[in-house]
Formats: structure tokens, sequence, C-alpha cells
């Protein structure tokens, strides 16, 4: 289930797609009331909830009482990707994160309405997967992008032991790291992939394996290695000019090459 402001609605329609095209049998797309006819127009095959919302498309604290409803008959709530940052909605995601019993993937925005207050996820029912790029690494954990990317593995373990979260860091190449110290290197994935909406489009992949019954643990692994493979599957095309749509699109491919190894 996504959320996406009036500035943003492509994140929210990328994450959601990449649910569906990861598998998710059902996707729910909980949107500001006024950007309901938009987004039902961008996604035909997901269903759309209208939310309250505050202005230009964003939610606030009204809507959680709604998304709270929606997440109680839903497998994984995943929340950030469009959200826009009004100091209203980061609050109405902070409290979204405390109210929530059901497995949490964590982007963007999402992300954002958490730095000063990671504490809130070792107080979750479930155990999250957070999927910052490096510039909201930096935020979340006080260091610039440059010092994130000196030592990706030992920031994200350190990150992750930290709050009692599994942590996908983004980027070249993908690090995830587990509250135990446990740490993995993606292999999979292209130069091809560094433009805007991929990270949206991996939020949904994850979110869906976990819906499919996978643990979060194994959901972030798998999801992150999945993303990739499905970017080298576009690329075949060429890397220049990919865009995030194309690696959603190319999911179903990736997924039948793992099941035919």
């Amino acid at each position: 289930m996504w959320r996406g402001s009036e500035a943003y609605t492509g994140a929210a329609a990328l994450a959601a797609t990449g649910a569906l095209r990861a598998g998710a049998g059902l996707v729910t797309l909980g949107v500001a009331a006024s950007l309901l006819s938009l987004m039902q127009m961008k996604l035909t095959e997901i269903m759309t909830r209208p939310l309250p919302e505050i202005v230009g498309g964003a939610i606030g604290m009204k809507a959680v009482p709604y998304i709270d409803d929606l997440a109680a008959r839903c497998d994984v709530l995943a929340i950030g990707p469009g959200l826009g940052r009004a100091e209203e909605t980061m609050a109405a995601v902070r409290e979204v994160v405390r109210n929530c019993d059901k497995p949490l993937v964590i982007d963007a925005d999402g992300l954002n309405a958490l730095v000063g207050h990671t504490d809130i996820l070792r107080d979750t029912a479930a155990l999250a997967v957070l999927t910052p790029h490096p510039g909201e690494m930096g935020r979340l954990f006080g260091l610039t992008p440059a010092q994130v990317n000196q030592d990706r593995i030992g920031v994200a373990r350190q990150a992750a032991h930290s709050w009692g979260a599994i942590v996908v860091l983004k980027g070249a190449p993908t690090v995830v790291a587990f509250p135990d110290g446990e740490v993995y290197v993606n292999t999979s994935g292209n130069a091809g992939m560094a433009t805007g909406g991929t990270g949206d489009v991996l939020t949904g992949v994850i979110a869906a394996l976990i819906a499919q019954g996978l643990s979060s643990h194994d959901a972030a692994i798998a999801g992150v290695y999945l993303h990739g493979l499905a970017g080298d599957i576009a690329a075949r095309a060429g890397q220049v000019g990919m865009a995030a749509g194309d690696v959603a699109r190319a999911l179903p491919a990736a997924y039948a090459g793992l099941l035919e190894e």
C-alpha cells in the first residue's frame, strides 16, 4: 500500500507497479483523495483507496486511522515513495510506523520522517526493512553521502544493529545488512539503473516477496538480486536511456530466469 503527494505521483505508481510485477496478487494504493482519479488512470491493475489530505495532495494525521485500517487487511505495508515532506505528513508516517504490526518496507520520504526518530524502529512489532540511498542514509546516520560510500558495509552494518532493522543500502554495490551483523553484497544490476524511480521499484519488489511468504530477511536479499537481474535484462536494449519502468517490466522475465536455474 502506497501514498503519493501531488508532485511525486510517479514514485508511488512505480512502487505499486514493482510489487505487482514481482508477483503480489493484490496491490492497494492509498492516495490523497484529490489524486485518486489520476492514479486510477495511471494504474489500471492496482486497487486505489482515497485518504484524507492536507494540501497539495499530501496526507496528514487524519489519514492515519484509514491507513491503519487498510494495513490490518494487508500482508505487508510499504511506505514512503511519493509522500512529500510536509511536517504533518512526516508526523503521520511516524504514527503509522508505531501502530503497524505487519512487516514494513520503508523508503524515500518514509525514511526522511525517521530522521531523529529511529528509536521508533525498535518498538515496531515486525522487523522493518529500510532501503536508503547514500543521501538518505547520511541524513539518518549523521554522515555525508561521501562518508557513507567510503565504508558502505560498515555503515550499513552499524545502522542495522543500532536500529534493530534490516538495512538495504542502495548503490554500487547494494549492501544488505541485518541487526545481528550479517551482511550480503549484491552482484546483479548495472549503471543504467542509476536513474530516478528504480529505488521505488525495489520497494515494491521487496514488499511483494514478503507478501508471498518470504521472511523480511529473505525478501531483502532476494528482492535486491531480482531487482538487479531485471535491470540487467532491461539493459540488453542498452543502458543509456533506461528508465525505472523498464526495470519493472523486466521483473517477470527475471523471475522466470531464477525459477529455471
